[in-house]
């Protein structure tokens, strides 16, 4: 019996093993494809292709060496910080694939940390709260879900630093990793050895530094002198089109965006109006609109929030104050604004339109609620008892937002858009059932230009009898999941007006003719400031 007994037991160990060793390799596997992982651009997914970490082959060591002087009887409570650590590698590992991806740039800590007080009152003004709330548990689901993984993974591995050959196993395979990241570093060849999760944080360190130690200067204002001889008594709009981006002549958006394009030059033409045409390069891409504005209307490139904040404190001159100086009467027109706007002050408007003072009633459209088309229509009225003069009116707008959709309906009728109910059931319906695709933005985004490209023809329409001069340009492009990988950071400027003198200055700048931009960009937009300027002096 006894003899029975010790030959079963001795039939069962290699099984044993190679169970043992079987839930060691998926431990170490976990914990590794945890912070080595690469983005399926251009979506929020990931997956593992192969990287290893050194970041685990220098704690594996670490535990090895612990675990030779152990007892069974020591304590594993560091094992429980070892597995939270985990869990802060494992998220900055997926800002750091996934930004460029979704974002179209990298992560800065010390800008977009500010920004998300904004983002979540954004959202939580458009989402229901039980959605929020349903998304908040989840996310503190799989934050738990994470720990005790990480934590059996790292338990697993603990285990088995108190057997010899299983700690030598892993020693080596550790050595191994360390000695192929030092010959990367070298030779600086192809990665075996994926980036290490730690270097990402370091960045982020120096990214702070950097900004509280307020390094960055601003430049001097550029001249704003011009004699506006050749658009004296015109109203100016100066219409930011919210991620308007060289993606939108890429070619396949661009044969889907034709037609409303061609039907936008259409509405230029039969009101008398010509159109010319460049690229020009925004000092941001995918998001932070507000540079884009900032470094048009100040002739100065801002391409950070620090720097936006320290201009903002100062006093210099810009085309808001210089139109203003002419004689304009200048107005911001800021469908998207929901709350007090300090930097108002800044650009010395001489009124301002938020989301409020417009009052929007009818059906709500993507993250900020109003149609552009409606804003333009509610301007129109609200303006009518206003004193008469030149107007210089800037007006981001904010229907071609990600994520796109759904979409506003056109409403030829321009008066119905007054009313609570601006558009009919089947349209609404039709608008409605256009949800976001979170795997493919760009039919919403071709349908979003499209409607915005309706709103401003339709809009020169309605004024067809008005001395307008209409400078429509992108702030950025749109988010890489639309744009592409690695694509510029070019953005269309049109200009559209009646007077053909003025039009044909701006040809002799480097525009084309007619609604489509050609070629590299003629400036970068603060550099854009001075061809205005100068094609606004005309020939006096």
């Amino acid at each position: 019996m006894h003899q029975v007994s010790n030959t079963r037991m001795t039939a069962s160990t290699p099984e044993s093993s190679w169970r043992r060793a079987a839930v060691l390799a998926g431990a170490v596997f976990i914990l590794n494809a945890a912070v080595t992982f690469e983005n399926i651009w251009p979506t929020p997914a990931v997956t593992w292709t192969g990287g290893a970490s050194v970041e685990l082959a220098v704690c594996l060591v670490a535990l090895a060496i612990a675990g030779r002087n152990r007892s069974r009887s020591s304590s594993t409570a560091y094992l429980g910080w070892l597995s939270a650590l985990w869990i802060v590698m494992a998220i900055g590992r997926y800002a750091e694939v996934t930004a460029p991806a979704l974002y179209g740039r990298d992560v800065n800590l010390y800008w977009d940390f500010r920004l998300l007080p904004d983002v979540a009152a954004m959202i939580t003004r458009v989402a229901p709260w039980w959605l929020t709330t349903a998304v908040l548990l989840i996310v503190a689901f799989v934050v738990v879900l994470l720990f005790r993984l990480f934590r059996w993974c790292f338990r697993t591995v603990n285990g088995a630093m108190t057997s010899g050959s299983e700690r030598r196993v892993l020693m080596l395979a550790s050595a191994a990793c360390v000695l192929v990241f030092g010959v990367q570093l070298i030779t600086s060849r192809v990665a075996v050895v994926t980036t290490p999760v730690s270097a990402t944080y370091l960045r982020q360190v120096r990214l702070v530094a950097d900004g509280l130690g307020g390094s960055r200067t601003i430049p001097p204002s550029p001249s704003m002198d011009s004699s506006f001889a050749a658009i004296r008594g015109a109203d100016v709009f100066l219409v930011f089109i919210e991620s308007y981006g060289a993606v939108a002549d890429r070619p396949d958006v661009a044969s889907a965006l034709e037609p409303a394009r061609a039907r936008f030059e259409t509405d230029i033409h039969s009101t008398g109006r010509g159109a010319v045409s460049a690229y020009v390069e925004s000092p941001t891409f995918g998001g932070s609109s507000w540079l884009a504005h900032i470094s048009l209307l100040s002739g100065i490139e801002i391409r950070d929030p620090d720097s936006n904040a320290r201009l903002m404190t100062q006093h210099r001159e810009t085309l808001v104050s210089t139109f203003s100086h002419h004689g304009y009467r200048t107005i911001a027109l800021m469908p998207g604004l929901r709350q007090k706007w300090p930097e108002g002050a800044f650009y010395r408007f001489d009124d301002i339109y938020g989301a409020d003072r417009l009052a929007y009633r009818g059906p709500e459209f993507g993250w900020f609620a109003l149609p552009d088309e409606f804003t333009l229509a509610q301007f129109d009225h609200l303006e009518a008892a206003a004193p008469r003069g030149p107007r210089f009116v800037v007006f981001p707008t904010i229907s071609t937002h990600f994520p796109f959709s759904p979409t506003p309906p056109y409403q030829s009728d321009w008066s119905r858009m007054l009313d609570q109910k601006p558009y009919d059931g089947p349209a609404i319906v039709r608008a409605y059932a256009r949800q976001p695709d979170w795997t493919n933005f760009t039919p919403g985004y071709i349908e979003a230009m499209s409607y915005d490209l309706a709103v401003l023809g339709g809009y020169l329409k309605q004024h067809a009898d008005r001395d307008l001069v209409m400078i429509l340009l992108g702030d950025h492009q749109p988010p890489a999941a639309v744009s592409g990988e690695g694509a510029s950071w070019n953005v269309p400027v049109h200009i559209v007006a009646s007077r053909r003198p003025l039009l044909d200055d701006f040809l002799r700048l480097g525009f084309q003719e007619g609604v489509h931009a050609h070629g590299p960009s003629v400036a970068k937009m603060h550099a854009l400031v001075p061809l205005l300027l100068k094609a606004f002096d005309g020939h006096e």
